[in-house]
Order: structure tokens, then sequence, then C-alpha cells
């Protein structure tokens, strides 16, 4: 049972009728008795709320920033009209709209509401319970149950990044040989000769078809395909700080391959985790890999395996990447960065290039990563990126108080140790890439290229 705000009106009113009472005793009794009375017949003729049947339909998958539409379908059994109000509550990042809804079924019919889903978080959403108020006739009381209808929205990641795509792509071209710019690196595959034009190497010159022909020609060069590119994700305490401003994509955009190829909304919403701008950089490298030609696999861990997708087809693969990093957060645990090696080794037998989506900390990699790292970089080509935190650049430019000279000092320490343990990477013969959120994915982009091209792949 529920009483309504017209109650309590009608009770304020009794009030004034008992102090304008000339006996006030007599007067308390019959407002009570009125009141209650019409509670009662509120409560006997409101429709009963415990036989509502309740079935769901709608999106199942949303990206970050977008909408889902959940519809919500109310089937009343019984005999008498159901009117009033249905809560139907998610939890407070699923963004669920309205919060309530006017309910209005007859007897032995059906209708159809609509909730509207704008999340925050990327992740499993699911309904909570649905509520639902019976009104009598008089509006003072109404019958009050709450039902299980289950849905779950999965939030996916929204692939910021790939507005980046198409001028990476378009350098790809070049070095696969679609382009007239053919390139020569160690260990790239013989592709065909062409004449000698100003300005190419004379390395490349193939002599014995230079004497055939009576013409000097060259060979052209392209990179090796079908090469394999393991994306690590470090899912460890590190990787839960925010950092940077995090754009958000359209409102509206759907989980399909319109949404995640819309562009994204320019208002700065709180900082993303390490975390997700990570993965935003994982899913622009492997559109790119993929459309190399490479096998791309992904693995996410931090003391366990918490995601691995491997054999995906370059069709399959942004939809099962998606999928998977849906669910991750960030554990509050320190990474076990012996067990990670020990299941890439494990997964990847083969000579690959292993890229590491991790935190540059200095104390987290000295005491973790640094001691393992020959094992990896001995059979594996391997490059680390990083999420640098643009707070601390900016706070290394400000001196203009004593307590931003502080500041200063500190964010020059910070920096200082990011610069000494990449150089100690880079010593170990691994690859290092260390920007701010924003750049963080084409730089990672970059860099494969740039392997790509000089055929360390």
């Amino acid at each position: 049972m529920a009483l309504t705000g017209r109650a309590g009106l009608v009770a304020a009113l009794g009030v004034v009728v008992v102090l304008l009472a000339p006996d006030p005793g007599p007067a308390v009794a019959g407002v009570c008795l009125l009141l209650a009375a019409a509670i009662i017949v509120d409560l006997v003729f409101a429709g009963a709320v415990r036989p509502l049947r309740f079935h769901r339909s709608g999106d199942r998958l949303v990206r970050l920033g977008g909408q889902a539409t959940v519809e919500l379908v109310v089937e009343n059994p019984g005999g008498r009209r159901i009117r009033g109000l249905l809560r139907d509550a998610w939890p407070p990042s699923a963004g669920a709209s309205p919060r309530s809804l006017p309910l209005d079924v007859p007897a032995g019919e059906r209708r159809k509401l609509v909730v509207t889903l704008t999340p925050t978080r990327r992740g499993d959403r699911e309904s909570v319970a649905l509520t639902v108020r019976s009104l009598g006739p008089l509006g003072l009381a109404a019958r009050q149950g709450t039902h299980r209808a289950p849905w779950s929205v999965r939030v996916l990641p929204p692939f910021l990044s790939r507005k980046h795509l198409p001028s990476r792509l378009a350098r790809l071209r070049e070095l696969d040989g679609q382009h007239p710019a053919l390139v020569r690196g160690q260990g790239t595959e013989f592709d065909s000769l062409r004449e000698y034009v100003v300005g190419d190497d004379v390395r490349s010159i193939d002599w014995r078809a230079t004497a055939r022909r009576h013409d000097v020609v060259v060979r052209t060069w392209r990179p090796e395909r079908d090469r394999r590119v393991l994306i690590v994700l470090d899912t460890g305490r590190t990787s839960a700080g925010r950092v940077g401003d995090a754009p958000m994509p359209m409102a509206g955009a759907t989980a399909g391959g319109g949404g995640l190829l819309a562009r994204p909304d320019p208002r700065p919403v709180p900082g993303w985790p390490r975390l997700d701008w990570s993965m935003d950089a994982a899913l622009l490298l492997a559109a790119l890999a993929a459309r190399a030609g490479d096998q791309v696999d992904f693995l996410a861990y931090d003391r366990a395996v918490r995601a691995w997708v491997a054999g995906a087809s370059r069709t399959e693969l942004l939809s099962s990447l998606v999928n998977a990093m849906a669910p991750i957060e960030a554990e509050l645990i320190e990474a076990d960065s012996q067990g990670m090696v020990a299941a890439v080794l494990s997964r990847a037998k083969r000579r690959c290039l292993v890229v590491l989506l991790t935190d540059l900390n200095p104390a987290a990699l000295d005491e973790g990563l640094m001691p393992v790292l020959p094992q990896l970089s001995s059979r594996h080509l391997v490059l680390v990126a990083g999420v640098s935190d643009p707070r601390v650049a900016a706070m290394a430019a400000q001196r203009g108080t004593a307590e931003q000279v502080y500041d200063a000092a500190a964010a020059e320490h910070t920096e200082l140790g990011r610069r000494r343990i990449t150089a100690r990477l880079r010593r170990h013969g691994v690859e290092v890439v260390d920007a701010p959120p924003e750049d963080i994915a084409p730089a990672l982009a970059d860099a494969y290229l740039a392997l790509k091209a000089a055929g360390r792949l």
C-alpha cells in the first residue's frame, strides 16, 4: 500500500475542519474515520498489481555516449483496470529516462512503454526492478508491488580514434605497394621491377635486369603480410587513474557499423581512466593491422586472464574486441607481470609483435615488468605504450607562486622518472610510445607503421 499526495492534502483540510469545529474531539474522530474509509475504498477498487506480466525487447548493445531504447510491454490479465505509475529501476550509470512512466492498462489488455538509456560507463547494465503503483478511484491510496523483468544492455567502447584511421590507411597503402612510393626495409618481400627515377635508393638497382634491358631498373618491395600482432592490456591498479578530457560520441549513435563510425561530440566530460584510453588505442591499432593483413589477437590481464580474443577474421575483429573489452574494469591490485609474460609466451609460440598497453610508472615497472622483460624481448618484438597525464606537464610549466614552484618540481621529478624508465626499456630493445590521452592512439598507430616500413615485423 502507498498513500499519495492527495491523501496528505485531504488530511490537511481535515485539520482545518478540526480547528474550526466548536467541539474538536468528535471532529477529529469524524475526519479520521472519513479519511480511513476513503483509503479503504481506494485500496478495494484499485487494480491488483501482482498478476501483471511484463515482456521486454529492444537494444542489447549501445556505444558509450549513445542511446539505447528498451521497450516494456505490460499485460494486465486481471479483471480491473490498472491506472497509476510504473518505475523502471536501472543503475545510475545506465542513465534511464524517464524515471517514472504513467500507466493505464484496461483489464485483459496490454500497453507498451519505452525507456531510453544514455549510459555513462562501459560494461553490462542490467535492470534492477519494476515497481508498479495502482491508484484507486479517489486517488488517495494505491496498491504497490515490485516485479522482475530482467534485461541487460552492453555498453561498448566508443572507438573515438576511428577518425585517425583514414590517414593511417593512406600511409599503409603507400607501404603496401598501392602507391608509387614503394619502400625497402630489412625483411621485406620483393614485389616487382620498374625503371629507375631520380631519388631512388641505388642499393635497389637490379644490375642483372639492367644489363638485360639496357636501362637502369630497380626492385620494389612491400612489407611482409600475415604477421601476428598480440595486443596486451594491463588491467591492474595503474590503469584506473583518470587522465585528460573524454569527448563523448554523438548522442543517439548505435552500436552498429554506423554508430562506430560516427563523429565524436567535442564537448569535454571528466577524464577517462587510462584503461579506456588504452582500449581506444588498441582498437585503432587492431583496425589498422587487420587492414594490413596481419593477424591480431588480444589479451587483458592483471593477475588472471580477463579477456582473450584470438583467430577473429578481419570482418569480425572489431566486433569481437569491443564485446570483449566492454565488461573489463580496472582491478585495484598490482598486476602480476611474471604471470602476464607467461600468458603471452604460452599463447604466442612464433615471433610476433607484442604491444603492451600499460602505465609507464617507474616504481611499478621496476618491481614488475623489468625483471621478466628479457624473457619476452628475446623471443618477440615488444612495444610498450603508456598514457601520460597532461596535468603533470601543465604543472611543470607553472612557476608563478611558491606553491606552483613546488608543484612544478614534483611534476619534473615525475617526468624525469618516465624518461628514465623509457630509456631503460629501449636499452632492452623495446619500442616505447609515451603520449597524452588524445595522442596515444595515433602515436601507437604511427609506431606500428614505422615498424612495418622498417621491415621489422
